[in-house]
């Protein structure tokens, strides 16, 4: 017998999952049990890049996933209503769930995963985070045993493509958007890209699962990249870094609360995410014993998606052909409590600030020992030039507590020999 699938959506990702089932020879033998049973779409005329027949489409999305015949519910749609109603609906029907949609677990993941465990089915969202690249199932399977202290991630193509295009040109961020609006990697509203706001989704996501907790989304400190000049660029790179928007869980030690963020870093030249450039995403897991793990691949596009999408759906069948009745701890997602993020406040990391002053002298030492008051030890401060008739000063720290760091700003911000602080950026 068959296992009849209802999909939501026949957008980009829905496309190209149907386009992967109706081609099924070559790949695992499991596919060819599956039955594409219904398909939700907004209009029945639309001209499509897949042969389905008029008795599988449908306009009424909640026939799917109220259908007594149909076994997994893939919901590809995206957005979060009525992508959300629509989840827990074939939820709280016994329904399996594929979903891609990390903006709907990032935010409904706690109502989403406690319906699917009342019911005994399973959420699967490999294709959530990172596009193509298998990374959710190794964090709740094969990496299980270990103990993670951080996942560090370039999780969104849409900036990674930016900020290599601004390393490598020279150009300024506002040009490098408008292009890739026009080549189709940035979206025409690219508020949550730029903003971060799409990678915070997919952290929170992958902290909960590294660290065995629930994530309140509001606790996840997140930071775009707007601010980041090809100025910057170019003294990341004279010292010896890559500006990347990175986002970052961390626990320092089993019993300490999560950092958890998203924000623009200068990354070391020798560091494996350094070299990750263009549309592609990256993973890197840091635990014990395993030591470092790192995920690359695209993340985004119709085939990789749906070479997630597939994944999972392939594991419900396992599933659903083997009829058991247990369900499984690996595949379910359980934990109930939520992690206790810590305040960025406590984070400790270096930073690198770029200050504009009136050129007179003394500035230099008055930053220092500004800072040496607040306990912030420096690496190095530099004159790197002028900006008219600016003098621009550009320091690194050592690793300090950001309160530390952002009560030395708030004095010195108030030097009068201080015009601007245009840059302040975190260092990996």
């Amino acid at each position: 017998m068959g296992v009849k699938l209802g999909i939501l959506g026949l957008g980009t990702v829905g496309t190209g999952t149907v386009q992967l089932l109706q081609d099924s020879t070559g790949r695992h033998p499991l596919l060819q049990e599956i039955e594409i049973y219904r398909v939700g779409v907004r209009s029945l005329d639309k001209p499509r890049a897949v042969e389905l027949s008029t008795e599988v489409l449908t306009t009424d999305l909640e026939s799917i996933v109220n259908d007594p015949a149909v076994d997994i519910v893939v919901e590809v749609m995206g957005g979060l209503e009525p992508a959300r109603s629509l989840i827990l609906k074939a939820l709280s029907n016994g329904k399996h769930v594929v979903t891609a949609n990390k903006a709907a677990i990032a935010r409904f993941g706690a109502e989403i995963f406690t319906t699917a465990n009342q019911a005994g089915v399973y959420v699967m969202l490999e294709a959530a985070v990172g596009g193509g690249i298998p990374v959710i199932q190794p964090l709740k399977q094969s990496l299980s045993v270990n103990r993670i202290h951080t996942v560090t991630g370039i999780i969104n193509g849409t900036t990674n493509y930016i900020l290599t295009r601004m390393q490598t040109e020279g150009s300024n961020f506002n040009d490098v958007l408008a292009d890739a609006q026009r080549l189709g990697y940035a979206e025409a509203d690219p508020t949550a890209d730029i903003d971060g706001l799409d990678a915070a989704d997919k952290i929170a996501i992958l902290a909960s699962l590294g660290f065995g907790g629930r994530i309140n989304l509001q606790d996840v400190y997140t930071e775009g990249i707007r601010q980041v000049s090809k100025t910057d660029i170019a003294y990341a790179e004279k010292l010896g870094f890559v500006i990347k928007l990175l986002a970052i869980a961390k626990r320092d030690t089993p019993s300490s609360p999560l950092s958890v963020r998203v924000h623009p870093t200068l990354v070391p030249q020798a560091h494996p995410l350094a070299s990750i450039n263009g549309v592609y995403n990256a993973i890197l897991v840091e635990g014990e014993p395993i030591g470092q793990v790192m995920f690359f691949g695209p993340g985004a596009g119709a085939g990789a998606t749906a070479s997630a999408v597939t994944s999972d759906i392939l594991n419900l069948v396992a599933v659903l052909k083997t009829n058991t009745a247990v369900t499984n701890p690996l595949l379910t997602c359980g934990h109930q409590e939520y992690c206790q993020i810590a305040p960025m406040a406590d984070l400790i990391t270096r930073f690198y600030a770029r200050f504009l002053t009136n050129d007179q002298p003394g500035v230099i030492g008055k930053l220092g020992t500004c800072f040496g008051n607040y306990g912030v030890s420096l690496e190095s401060i530099v004159q790197t030039g002028f900006q008219g008739e600016l003098a621009e000063i550009v320091v690194v720290t050592h690793d300090v507590p950001e309160g530390n760091f952002r009560q030395a700003l708030a004095e010195i911000r108030n030097f009068s020999a201080i015009e601007s602080i245009p840059s302040l950026l975190r260092v990996l």
